[in-house]
């Protein structure tokens, strides 16, 4: 179950490291890809913790080659968008998720995953499902991280590495709506007290604290992903028995809300703090695009999830061993209720490696490598 779609932010680029010295000298080499978020990024952290969301049962990972088909924590049937953009961007490993045992020594230079399942930037959001890393949690993780690499590079080049080469992705919102704000139940107190601009206000001063918190451990490079419109996910129609080509109003106007506030968020931290790129993923636009136009995309359904149980579109109970699973994965924009097929990943990974400035600005994934 974790988070759902949408926020949406992508991973990236690591270096092709051979030996030590070379990622410390070699000019043209990419860093390391350090990333934060929920289960749209998470590549296995959840897989370590006692908790309600996890992805690491079949038929999770069906498409996923490195694993030979086997589930590996990511919520999908193949790649991660930080995967595929990854990859085109000569990444020769995965970032490792922080709680990975693997994650050891040079490991480090290729990255750090820290995302997790049912995330968000408030600290009670996700707690339904009992465990989850927050953003404040992740940046905790981070710290030590940032340790590590002074001890394996030096001080001043750890600095110069993690400034220069590096890119920090942060794929993070959708539950602070999803599984805080509109959870049915548990939140109904939190709704009476507190309005949805408050609601969004809270949401956005604690982003500005983390995202300063890792600029203030060098981290320059920054990707946000806005929240998509979570309201039209196989979930949300489910749930509120709506028609195929419609979506829950509510939660996609809380969505359009946050992220106009988001855009001017990142807007002053691009010209409050030197040195920084904040490059704004408009993850809304892109996925509503391909939810309303899917028959141009060469799919055949975006409302009916490819696995999972329950009601029209099998958007109620999670992807998992007894799901009813389609029979093409590559004909659905929706692998399971809440997460993107690896097709539709395809799709939305091209579209911010080279997008125009509607799409990811000030730069597209390709530029800001290359900053």
């Amino acid at each position: 179950m974790a988070t759902m779609i949408y926020t949406l932010v992508l991973v990236f680029f690591v270096v092709n490291v051979s030996y030590f010295g070379k990622v410390a000298c070699d000019n043209s080499a990419l860093g390391a890809s350090f990333i934060f978020g929920d289960s749209l990024v998470d590549a296995g952290n959840n897989n370590y913790l006692s908790t309600l969301s996890k992805a690491n049962i079949q038929p999770n990972g069906i498409d996923f080659k490195a694993s030979g088909g086997s589930p590996t924590g990511r919520y999908t049937n193949g790649r991660t968008i930080g995967d595929i953009v990854g990859e085109e961007l000569g990444q020769p490993n995965y970032a490792l998720p922080f709680l990975s045992p693997n994650l050891t020594g040079k490991a480090l230079l290729h990255g750090v995953n820290y995302a997790s399942g049912g995330g968000g930037i408030l600290n009670a959001t996700g707690r339904i499902f009992v465990n989850r890393l927050g953003m404040d949690v992740q940046i905790d993780y981070f710290s030590i991280t940032r340790k590590q690499f002074d001890k394996l590079l030096g001080a001043s080049q750890a600095r110069d590495y993690i400034m220069k080469k590096s890119i920090f992705s942060i794929t993070i919102g959708a539950n602070d709506f999803l599984n805080n704000y509109l959870l049915p139940v548990l939140s109904i107190g939190a709704r009476i007290s507190e309005s949805p601009d408050g609601f969004i206000d809270d949401m956005l001063s604690h982003f500005k604290d983390q995202l300063t918190r890792l600029y203030k451990m060098d981290a320059r490079k920054f990707v946000i992903g806005n929240v998509g419109p979570i309201g039209c996910i196989p979930y949300q129609k489910t749930i509120n028995q709506l028609n195929e080509n419609e979506c829950v109003g509510l939660a996609n106007k809380l969505a359009v809300q946050y992220n106009g506030r988001l855009k001017d968020l990142l807007a002053q931290l691009n010209d409050n703090l030197p040195g920084a790129t904040f490059v704004l993923a408009n993850v809304y636009d892109m996925v509503l695009d391909l939810i309303t136009n899917y028959d141009k995309y060469g799919f055949t359904t975006s409302s009916k999830a490819c696995c999972g149980n329950g009601g029209q579109f099998a958007g109620i109970i999670p992807c998992g061993p007894t799901s009813s699973l389609c029979k093409d994965r590559s004909k659905h924009v929706f692998w399971d209720p809440y997460h993107p097929s690896e097709a539709a990943n395809l799709i939305i990974a091209k579209k911010l490696l080279d997008g125009d400035k509607n799409i990811i600005t000030p730069v597209n994934l390709r530029q800001l490598r290359d900053l």
